[in-house]
């Protein structure tokens, strides 16, 4: 059956990129989500990051149920992990914006809309996150909810990660990239490079990535705590190493690091 992308009078300039690693069962959900959009992102890229089974099949036969070249797919010749996988997708896009989504999240219908629409109107901001909800099978779950955009800055980023992967959209300018053949932390490693260079980045409260599974302790990536914290500790040490932040804040910040953990670990 072929799924026409809801119509919209406008277009954002927006390209999703999602990395696809063994998704074939949930990327149909993330991809419908996206072409639920009220605000119809220009296109999906979808980067197949060498799974070794039906993955990139599900995803071609993905791409024909949808107009044609909406979906972009590519396929990677060795694994490289997800920050590879979102930087080659990043680079095949010329549209203005980026926003990321991973093949398990799926987004509130007006993401786009309330997220492109607020940066297109504060041309000064790079990168926007938002909150996101476990599991909502709704999606009238914003009513009564205001829009309240807020700066974040570097030190607040570094006291706690404020833009979970799948609700980041930023200016395709960046001249920064995820760090090629990280597999933790990539994404927090790449939103410190950009609040570290003085950019301006800014979190709204409303929930509009639904995760499927709880951010931590599950499956994939996430499930491997004590990689993620060694992932954290890692970009404490990239700033104090490039001078951006002194000894004293070094040590502290991966204390502070290794008590957030303890805690998730015991609880």
């Amino acid at each position: 059956m072929r799924h026409e992308v809801k119509a919209s009078a406008e277009i954002a300039n927006v390209s999703v990129v999602i990395p696809c690693y063994r998704c074939a069962d949930t990327i149909v959900r993330a991809v419908k989500s996206v072409a639920a959009q009220t605000l119809k992102p220009y296109e999906v890229i979808l980067v197949e990051d060498c799974s070794g089974d039906n993955t990139l099949e599900a995803l071609y036969q993905l791409q024909s149920q949808y107009e044609k070249e909406w979906i972009k797919v590519i396929a990677l010749k060795e694994n490289s992990g997800p920050g590879t996988a979102r930087n080659i997708g990043w680079d095949a896009s010329e549209q203005d914006y980026i926003a990321f989504l991973d093949a398990d999240d799926s987004w509130h219908p007006q993401k786009v809309e309330i997220q492109y629409g607020w940066m297109v109107k504060n041309q000064g901001v790079i990168l926007t996150g938002h909150d996101f909800i476990l599991n909502a099978n709704k999606n009238n779950y914003l009513e009564g909810l205001n829009v309240d955009f807020k700066k974040v800055n570097k030190w607040r980023l570094l006291f706690s990660n404020k833009f979970f992967t799948s609700s980041v959209m930023l200016k395709n300018n960046v001249t920064v990239r995820f760090p090629a053949g990280r597999k933790y932390c990539e994404d927090y490693y790449l939103w410190a490079e950009i609040a570290f260079a003085n950019l301006k980045c800014y979190r709204v409260n409303l929930p509009l990535v639904i995760l499927h599974k709880p951010a931590y302790g599950v499956s994939g990536l996430s499930a491997n705590l004590w990689a993620m914290e060694k992932g954290e500790l890692d970009v404490y040490r990239a700033l104090y190493s490039k001078k951006l932040i002194s000894g004293f804040q070094y040590l502290f910040f991966s204390f502070f690091s290794l008590i957030k953990y303890l805690k998730r670990v015991v609880s």
